[in-house]
């Protein structure tokens, strides 16, 4: 007997069963025997075996029969015949100990579960108010009418739960989606909200004098309603509010009795206030006395019951105020601050578990759509849904979020809303707690009510948890990404007006703006938002936040202009609006350097993945400029041939040469950084170009006559040059053994030409042009020589101002070691054992003035010049070049190319004073800043400082004087710095 017990009782757990009472309930059912399942029922116990839990769905199949024999047998044999039957049944009884509670309750509502269509909500009104209706035909009061309500309301949601869970017990049947399922649930509470009214009417008497009007808030307003919920509402009266308001507080407790708790604390002044106001007295309150949450909560207003009228009027007084609520000074950062208030009060050890307000739940995903909506719906008259599903795919449509993040935002919602449903079913209890890792019963029942396998070796447990974990994890991520997005704030703070971006008005505010040509702006603006694209939509989203950053800029009509011909220029890259619609920091950033420079938009162009970089300063500064260098040489080298090497290296160089110029813009560079990463990166480029060429040249004939060294000069040379600096350089070789210095020379020349040609070749960047004119006998001269050839020359012609050119002679390219050898050539000639005699350092004055008299542009104001002004580049370089001649022999410090350098050595080898030195270096710097600036505003190489218009401006405001203050302060800074360092220049230069 024990024998014969242990193997049915091992069968009955092949069905999922593990309650020692379960073989004695399907034997009671007729469905079990001494051999184990009965024929008939194998379809069934197969049914209960997909269950969330076999153990729940039989144990309320047992209290049915118990309940009613005849309703039992009729139950037994359709549920035996009819697989939709058996799904929609056992999937309630298999998931709900409450629904289960009310079929043993009420043993024929399971005939609700017959029909073709399990429920109908196009009658639940109907079934409600028949439920409450006496045989003559009046309505049930009291304690009568709650218990009728509560049953029929029950009964139809049992139908909800029926078609809801069915398809998890037999394969096949519909499947509602969560929005579905939510929309009947709504439905069914907004006819019991009708029924309760009903009730209420019946109770006080149907008054004439009076009307109420429920106006629906929270998920039952979004129609988006749990199994369990609380129904916000807020009441609007007309005429008589005292009997307005035993209405209302009838309902609420008719309702609250039989069906669910009625919650009107959302009205004005909260529990404090009136139950009831005119829709005049709601208004009053908004106007005056609402805070910003209230008007969030207002999104999802909507009338479901009660005078329609009434509710028509309450809604059309509430929209307009919503959709200017964004209006609100900080309304943006006050939303914020009430979504993480809600997350602080999240218990510490329930935070993990939280499905409604913990981090990566259901209201990170309604705050975050909320407040788009608030934003944006401002306009976009698409926005204003009071669902966050409907809504989020109207953000996701409207180009507000990106498709992929409001498709995950979307599918992540439905998970947790889904489990939240599975979770209140159990027992039709409000909660919105997912189990703990360690309640593994639990788990697996939910798991199998959200028909979740098992995978990958996990359990259906493990894999609800792991995914649970990771759907939060994504809404997270997402909610910071949307909801602390630093655009939002900029486009709340436009007014609303202004994001109507072609009317009247809108002309008009370009023009208090800034904007000289306000109707030029107007046709800029058409172009980008014309048509209904998505990208049109991102475009009208940004532009009323791009004008107003435009208008802090030197030049706004110039700024918009270059953003419309990058928008066109990138409008098939598919990153490009994504990107500013998701990084505030990147559009402000974009805006400054559009209306500031005309150097950027036409780099970025070409250059368009520097874009991605201005939201990070820390991406934007990249790496050293060592890395880049070792990097873009690594890139030539693996080009095919000479061609592609070059061109690959101008496009590295544009890449560089842009993100060089942004993050001087935004003054994240100092000038000495500045010249570092330009010289740097042209250096690498003429590495790269001279190893491509070579190569190619001794391929062609299949020998290396001779070793090649390029030597650079000036800026080049002391590593400072600015963005529209030529390269200027000396080449020399030595020939390989038993080759000839001709034949050296000849091949070595056509290898330095090639690279000259090819880095010369016009094009939109700027010049790349190699300078030799610094060799001996200048452009007459040969433009490679050998090394002999040069010790020779220097050694009997080489004159003065030659030393001086030498002086900013270093390696750059080419061969280490013939490079190194040239360099131990030149330094006696640079850093003469003695110094100069009195009649070269006249030389080198007279030199300095026939220069600055014959090379100053006619015409130009030699207190704004920048190179030959007074105080100006040539003024500092000189006198550090004549303190070099004079002095390096015997101060090693002076033995550098660098200008910055050999000032700091002065004071200290006794040559000039602290303050004099830094009077000298404060006005180099200055004036390097100032020509690189030029060259960014202007977009071509400028040796003078504007004199006025926008053009002062945008240089001014490139060295930190605010475009909206007067340019003048600034030019008065520059000859006032550019004066002081003159006359250090007269000291030091002309009398000591």
């Amino acid at each position: 007997m024990m024998a014969d017990r242990a193997r049915t009782t091992a069968s009955a757990a092949r069905y999922g069963f593990t309650d020692p009472r379960a073989e004695g309930q399907l034997r009671a059912a007729g469905w079990w025997d001494d051999a184990g399942p009965v024929a008939p029922a194998t379809d069934v116990l197969a049914a209960l075996s997909r269950t969330a839990d076999p153990d729940l769905a039989l144990r309320g199949l047992d209290r049915i029969r118990e309940a009613d024999d005849v309703e039992w047998t009729r139950l037994e044999e359709r549920l035996r015949a009819h697989r939709t039957f058996r799904g929609r049944l056992l999937g309630v009884l298999g998931t709900s100990s409450a629904l289960a509670d009310f079929l043993a309750a009420n043993p024929d509502r399971w005939h609700a579960l017959t029909g073709d269509k399990c429920t109908d909500s196009a009658c639940y009104r109907e079934v409600l108010r028949s439920a409450l209706l006496r045989d003559d035909g009046s309505v049930l009061t009291g304690l009568e009418a709650e218990q009728a309500l509560k049953i029929a309301y029950r009964g139809q949601l049992l139908g909800i739960a029926a078609a809801d869970l069915g398809h998890l017990v037999e394969a096949g049947l519909e499947h509602p989606r969560y929005a579905e399922v939510a929309a009947q649930l709504t439905e069914l509470a907004e006819a019991a909200l009708a029924a309760g009214l009903v009730v209420a009417e019946a109770e006080i008497g149907k008054p004439a004098e009076g009307t109420l009007a429920v106006i629906a808030m929270g998920k039952c307003g979004g129609r988006e309603l749990n199994y369990v919920s609380d129904v916000d509402v807020i009441f609007a009266g007309d005429g008589d509010l005292g009997v307005a308001t035993r209405l209302a507080s009838t309902m609420m407790r008719v309702v609250g009795k039989a069906c669910f708790e009625v919650d009107a604390a959302l009205r004005p002044e909260g529990k404090a206030g009136a139950l009831v106001r005119t829709v005049e007295s709601h208004h009053g309150y908004y106007q005056k006395w609402a805070k910003t949450w209230e008007f969030q909560a207002l999104l999802k207003a909507r009338p479901v019951a009660g005078d329609a009228e009434l509710g028509r009027q309450y809604a059309e007084m509430v929209a307009p105020l919503v959709w200017s609520a964004a209006d609100r000074d900080n309304f943006v950062g006050e939303v914020q601050q009430m979504r993480r208030r809600v997350e602080g009060h999240v218990p510490s050890e329930h935070a993990e578990r939280e499905l409604k307000l913990g981090r990566g739940g259901l209201r990170d995903v309604e705050f975050a759509v909320q407040l788009l909506q608030l934003v944006h719906g401002r306009v976009d008259a698409d926005l204003r849904s009071p669902s966050t599903m409907d809504a989020l795919a109207a953000l996701g449509e409207g180009g507000y979020v990106g498709r992929q993040d409001a498709a995950e935002l979307g599918a992540s919602y439905e998970f947790l809303r889904m489990l939240e449903h599975r979770l209140q079913l159990r027992r039709l209890r409000r909660t919105h707690l997912f189990p703990a890792a360690s309640d593994t019963d639990e788990l697996r029942i939910l798991a199998r009510a959200s028909g979740i396998k098992p995978a990958g070796g996990k359990s259906p447990g493990d894999a609800l948890l792991a995914e649970f974990r990771r759907q939060g994890q994504s809404i997270r991520r997402l909610h910071e990404k949307i909801f602390y997005r630093p655009l939002l704030q900029s486009v709340a703070n436009v007014p609303t007006e202004a994001l109507r971006l072609t009317t009247k008005q809108a002309a008009s505010r370009l023009a208090a703006l800034g904007y000289t040509a306000p109707d030029g702006a107007l046709q800029h603006i058409k172009a980008l938002t014309a048509g209904v694209s998505r990208r049109a939509a991102i475009q009208q989203a940004l532009l009323p936040v791009l004008l107003d950053l435009l208008a802090d800029t030197p030049d706004p009509d110039g700024g918009l202009l270059s953003y419309r011909k990058v928008s066109e220029a990138l409008e098939d890259t598919p990153w490009y609006l994504r990107v500013l619609r998701d990084e505030g920091t990147v559009v402000e950033n974009l805006a400054l350097l559009l209306g500031t420079s005309r150097l950027v938009p036409d780099l970025l162009v070409r250059a368009p993945e520097v874009l991605r970089l201005l939201g990070d300063p820390a991406r934007l500064l990249g790496r050293t400029p060592a890395e880049v260098a070792t990097s873009l040489r690594a890139t030539v080298r693996r080009q095919p041939g000479v061609n592609a090497a070059v061109a690959a290296a101008r496009s590295l160089r544009r890449h560089e040469l842009l993100r060089v110029a942004c993050a001087d813009l935004l003054g994240l560079l100092d000038v000495p950084a500045v010249c570092e990463a330009l010289s740097s990166v042209w250096v690498a480029v003429l590495q790269g170009a001279l190893a491509a060429a070579f190569r190619q040249r001794q391929a062609e004939l299949g020998k290396t006559p001779a070793r090649i060294a390029v030597i650079g000069m000036g800026r080049l040379g002391g590593a400072e040059l600015g963005y529209g600096s030529d390269a200027d350089v000396l080449f020399v070789c030595e020939p390989s053994e038993g080759v000839s210095d001709a034949d050296a020379v000849k091949f070595a020349s056509s290898v330095a030409e090639s690279v000259r040609k090819m880095l010369g070749a016009p094009s939109p960047d700027p010049a790349l042009v190699v300078d030799a004119d610094l060799r001996p006998e200048g452009r007459s001269g040969p433009l490679v020589r050998t090394l002999e050839s040069y010790r020779a020359y220097y050694a009997r012609w080489g004159e003065v101002w030659e030393a001086q050119a030498l002086l900013r002679a270093r390696f750059v390219a080419g061969d280490d070691e013939l490079g190194e050898r040239f360099i131990a050539l030149i330094d006696p000639i640079r850093y003469p054992e003695n110094g100069l005699d009195a009649t070269q350092a006249r030389e080198i004055r007279r030199i300095k003035a026939r220069v600055e008299t014959e090379r100053m542009p006619r015409g130009a104001d030699p207190t704004r010049h920048t190179k030959l002004g007074r105080g100006g580049l040539a003024d500092v370089e000189w006198t550090v070049q004549l303190l070099q001649l004079q002095h390096a022999h015997e101060v090693p410090g002076l033995r550098t190319t660098s200008t910055l350098d050999a000032l700091a050595v002065l004071p200290a080898a006794g040559l000039a004073e602290e303050s004099e030195a830094e009077s000298l270096r404060e006005a180099w710097l200055l004036a390097t800043r100032v020509r690189n600036a030029g060259m960014l505003v202007r977009g071509k190489a400028v040796d003078e400082v504007p004199g006025s218009g926008r053009d002062l401006t945008a240089v001014a405001s490139v060295l930190g004087h605010p475009a909206t203050d007067d340019p003048g302060g600034f030019l008065d800074t520059y000859r006032r710095i550019t004066r002081r360092a003159h006359t250090v220049v007269e000291h030091l230069f002309y009398e000591a």
